[in-house]
This record gives C-alpha cells, sequence and structure tokens, in this order.
C-alpha cells in the first residue's frame, strides 16, 4: 500500500509518542551566565543533547575550566570563545592608545565624544622620559600650548556661531547652545594632541580579547602594553559588579533578622549573590606578545627602508580609488610595504610591478615566515576586494572611519610627513575659513606647527629608549594620516550615504563625498544607485 506525501506525516503525527510540545521550537533569552559558563553550555550543544537549561543548571566554573583547556588550547578549537563576551569599562587612556586598542574587526564599544565633551579637563598621558629633563619641558610646554589654543579656538568659534546663526524658532536656548558649541568643538578638536586622556567601553568576545591583549602587549610603546597587561588582569580577575551595593545590603538585613534560619539564610545569600565573578578567567590568561607580529613588523620596516631609499612618498590626492590592474602577488606584496612606510599604495603598486616577480615572492615570504602554529595570517593578506581606496585626512576625521568594521584596513603610523588639515568653513554658509573669520587662524598654525616641531625633536633624542614613540603623543588630531581602506560596493554605499549626511563631522563628509566622485569616474552606471548628500552645498547646522 502507498500513501501521499501529505497522508504519511498526518500518520506520523497520530501514531507518534513524542509529546508534540516537543517538536516547537523554544527561543530563550539567557540573563546571570559567568560568559565562560555560557560559553562552555553553548558549546556543549555539539556535543551533548542536553537543553540549555539542563546544561547551565549543571554546570561548575571548575568543569567549564576544564573543558575550555582541553577543546580550546589543547585541541585548538577557537570559535568556543567567539562564544563568551564580556564588558569592559577602559578609563583615561591617552587618544593614541584608543586607536589602537579599537583597531580590532570584530569590535563593538563607545568612546568619549569630542563633540559633546571638553577635553579641557581630560588630562593627558605623559610617558616616562627616563631623566631627558629637556625633552620632558618641551613636552609639557607643548601640550599646555595645544590646550591653550583648544580653549581659545573653542570659545572664539562659538562665538562667531552665534553673531552668524540665529536661533530657529521654536527651539529651546539651551538646545541652540548646545548644538553651536558640538559645532564648535567639532573645529577645535583639530588641536587635541594625541596624549590627550579619553575614556571608551567595549564589549568583545573572548577571542576577539584574547587577540586584542596579544597585539597590545607587542606594541612598541609603553602605554600600550601596560593597557594589554591591565586587559588581561580585568578578564581574569574579579570583575567589578554593579549589584554589590545592594547584595551585600540584603545580606546584611538577613542577617539582623530575628528568625532562627536568618544566619543561613544569610550566608546564602551572600554566597549567591556577593561572589566573585571572573569573567574570562581561562580563554585569556595565557595571552603574550605575539612574536609573529613582532619580528614580521621589524622585518617589514627593515625591507620597506632598504627597497624604498631614495623613494620619496609621491604626492597623492585626499582621495584615491586605486582600479584593479595588478596580480595577487602585487596587492600582497604592495598591502605588505604600505603597512611599513609612509608611501601612497598606487605607488607601491606601480614601483612593484616594474620589479621582477621574485621581489615580491620575497615580501609576501616576509609576511609569513614567523608565522605560528595558531596565528592567524596578517591584516595585510586580506586582499581581492573590488574596491580600494588609499585616504590621507587628519587624525580625527580618521577615527570616525576607523570605526567601520566591514572592511580591511591598513593603518600606516603616525607621522608629521604629511603636514597638517586646516578646517575650512566648518558648515557655516559663505565662509571659507572658519579660523580667519574667529581671528584665531595664526594661533592654530602656530600651534600646530610648533607640536611637529617639538615631536621631531623628541624623537631624535638619544636619552630615551621609547623617544619615537613618546614623541608621537604631541601630534594633534589636524596631523594627517594615511590609512587603506579595502571593501566591496555594499559597504562603500553604506560608507559613502552615512558619512556624507549633514549630521556628521565635515572632514569625514568631505572624505565620504570624494570617495562617491570616485565611484561616480570609475564606475558612473553604479553611482547613481548612491544615495549621498551633496557636500558642495551649505548644510542646516541645527539637523541632527
Amino acid at each position: 500500500m502507498t500513501y501521499s506525501v501529505r497522508e504519511t506525516i498526518h500518520m506520523s503525527s497520530e501514531s507518534s509518542t513524542t509529546s508534540p510540545a516537543r517538536n516547537l521550537t523554544e527561543v530563550i533569552a539567557i540573563h546571570g551566565a559567568d560568559p565562560e559558563i555560557l560559553a562552555y553550555a553553548m558549546a556543549k550543544y555539539s556535543r551533548s543533547a542536553l537543553s540549555m537549561r539542563d546544561s547551565l543548571a549543571e554546570i561548575s566554573a571548575q568543569r567549564a575550566e576544564q573543558f575550555l583547556n582541553t577543546f580550546y588550547f589543547e585541541y585548538g578549537h577557537r570559535s568556543i570563545a567567539d562564544l563568551a563576551h564580556v564588558a569592559f569599562a577602559v578609563e583615561r587612556l591617552s587618544l593614541l592608545a584608543a586607536i589602537v586598542l579599537v583597531d580590532e574587526t570584530r569590535w563593538d564599544g563607545q568612546e568619549r565624544s569630542t563633540r559633546y565633551q571638553n577635553f579641557l579637563e581630560s588630562g593627558f598621558y605623559v610617558p616616562d622620559f627616563a631623566g631627558d629633563s629637556d625633552s620632558k619641558e618641551l613636552y609639557d610646554r607643548t601640550i599646555e600650548s595645544l590646550m591653550s589654543a583648544y580653549k581659545r579656538v573653542s570659545l572664539s568659534v562659538l562665538d562667531l556661531l552665534r553673531k552668524r546663526v540665529s536661533r530657529p524658532e521654536g527651539m529651546k536656548p539651551e538646545a541652540y547652545e548646545r548644538t553651536l558649541r558640538a559645532r564648535a568643538f567639532d573645529v577645535a578638536r583639530y588641536l587635541l594632541p594625541l596624549a590627550t586622556n579619553t575614556s571608551l567601553g567595549q564589549i568583545v568576545s573572548a577571542r576577539t580579547l584574547e587577540t586584542q591583549v596579544s597585539r597590545l602587549l607587542s606594541h612598541p610603546a609603553a602605554e600600550i602594553r601596560l593597557l594589554g597587561k591591565k586587559l588581561r588582569e580585568a578578564a581574569t580577575g574579579p570583575a567589578w559588579n554593579v549589584n554589590t551595593k545592594a547584595a551585600q545590603a540584603f545580606v546584611e538585613k538577613l542577617s539582623t533578622m530575628q528568625d532562627s534560619a536568618a544566619p543561613a539564610l544569610a550566608a546564602q545569600a551572600a554566597a549567591l549573590f556577593t561572589r566573585e565573578v571572573h569573567t574570562a578567567p581561562t580563554l585569556v590568561k595565557y595571552a603574550q606578545p605575539s612574536e609573529y607580529l613582532v619580528r614580521t613588523e621589524t622585518d617589514l620596516a627593515k625591507c620597506a627602508a632598504e627597497l624604498l631609499k631614495g623613494l620619496p612618498p609621491a604626492a597623492a590626492p585626499l582621495v584615491d580609488l586605486v582600479e584593479r590592474s595588478e596580480p595577487l602577488e602585487i596587492e600582497l606584496a604592495a598591502t605588505l610595504l604600505y603597512s611599513a612606510c609612509h608611501h601612497p599604495f598606487r605607488q607601491l603598486r606601480d614601483f612593484l610591478s616594474g620589479l621582477p616577480a621574485a621581489r615580491s615572492a620575497e615580501i609576501i615570504d616576509l609576511g609569513l615566515k614567523h608565522r605560528g602554529k595558531h596565528d592567524e595570517t596578517l591584516r595585510a593578506f586580506q586582499a581581492g576586494a573590488s574596491l580600494r581606496f588609499d585616504i590621507l585626512m587628519d587624525i580625527g576625521g580618521f577615527r570616525d572611519f576607523h570605526r567601520h568594521r566591514r572592511c580591511t584596513q591598513i593603518i600606516q603610523g603616525f607621522t608629521g610627513l604629511h603636514g597638517y588639515e586646516t578646517p575650512g568653513g566648518g558648515d557655516l554658509r559663505d565662509v571659507t575659513d572658519i579660523l580667519a573669520e574667529a581671528k584665531v587662524l595664526s594661533e592654530y598654525r602656530s600651534a600646530i606647527g610648533a607640536a611637529h616641531v617639538a615631536a621631531s625633536t623628541i624623537a631624535s633624542s638619544h636619552d630615551m629608549p621609547e623617544a619615537p614613540q613618546s614623541a608621537l603623543y604631541l601630534l594633534p588630531l589636524a596631523t594627517r594620516i594615511r590609512a587603506l581602506f579595502k571593501m566591496d560596493f555594499a559597504e562603500a554605499q553604506y560608507i559613502t550615504e552615512l558619512r556624507t549626511g549633514p549630521a556628521g563631522h565635515f572632514s569625514y563628509r568631505r572624505v565620504a563625498w570624494e570617495m562617491y566622485l570616485k565611484i561616480k569616474g570609475q564606475y558612473p552606471t553604479l553611482a547613481q544607485h548612491f544615495r549621498v548628500t551633496d557636500f558642495t552645498r551649505p548644510i542646516d547646522l541645527f539637523q541632527r
């Protein structure tokens, strides 16, 4: 006898001894489990038929540690660490350290905004000058000059905005003042040195955290190495519990109750509510400096210095969309060199194209020869994207572009070699030089020029072991930095549409507009699908 599909399904459901309810999808939102225990419970789905409730009920921290030690460290199942997410508050770190810290492709967080907060009270990082009093004095004097200029520029631009921009009808005075102050900070932020302290919050997986800590521990700057150590300690040590005070008060209240069971209840409550929680005691404890990263960066820097000797960086536009015309080997070699020098990508690509193929192969070998068993390859090997934008912009604007994680970013080092940006109209209509209008242009140029000279002077000091790194803290956000952004069509569309919007900072709005124009020049039929805002047209300063 044969049956139709519908009849077979019907008969199966009637004859089954399994309750129909067991076949219904169930979705559970989970709260209260420690990150590593939750990671263990989720990893058990591949090794056990237990439900999440049952898994969490039977798991202890000790069992989780044993499991992770076996499968994560011995067997190399690193995806398990993607299941444990940890929240951190990182406070009073320099802008320079913050840029390095967040340079992860799998990173989520928020940082203090230079638009909405006054950084005069933030303080700043001071490197160890190892007894070099002259460099220390020059450093302090330069920081003071930059911060004084920051204060005067922000106040002068704010005063100009009040005179030039009327409060819209219906807008409250406090909202009007807040908006203009934010626009003034948009201009003044160019003067903030990389030494300026900031704070940020991040939520990352333990896998990303381990990579992040290893990378920070490998950095040449002392502040950043210390930051890596503190992140590892925070993840493996006792976490701060937002409910501690309330829990302690509850336990104390229980202990004072006139009941024979109160002491036992208080002890149980204390064990449950005031216990120490270690967010990632196992997954991050072995994070160490990356020998692969340190040795490869050293080799590539040496290679770039030798290969490019006598070849000065070529002049380059604000945005260069480098068309794809070279083989993959040339792209890989050019990208590796790019990360170790200050030359434009197009120049490196064309230079290597004129050399024997063996030279590119040698550079690729340098990027891989120190790679260990569990090391991911350098970011430079993320090649093959259709759109490659080589961008030379101010550090402040770069920090906003740095948040775009769906593209591959190859970032060159900080340097004063490329000069600095001067804000133009600052979104004011009929104004081409907002600093001149506010009568602070001369002070702006003087402060930034002096900072670049001071950084160069300190970098050449022979009395400090980390002089070149310490000097970078004096570079203001106006300083130009070069970075290569490799992306697909969707990401280019997203960035240009988002970043040309009138609510954004005029620095990155200009860059995003140039990106769109480059795409329009090379792919005119595709450009019509971009919903960008014309940067050249005046905007409403109060549009958010």
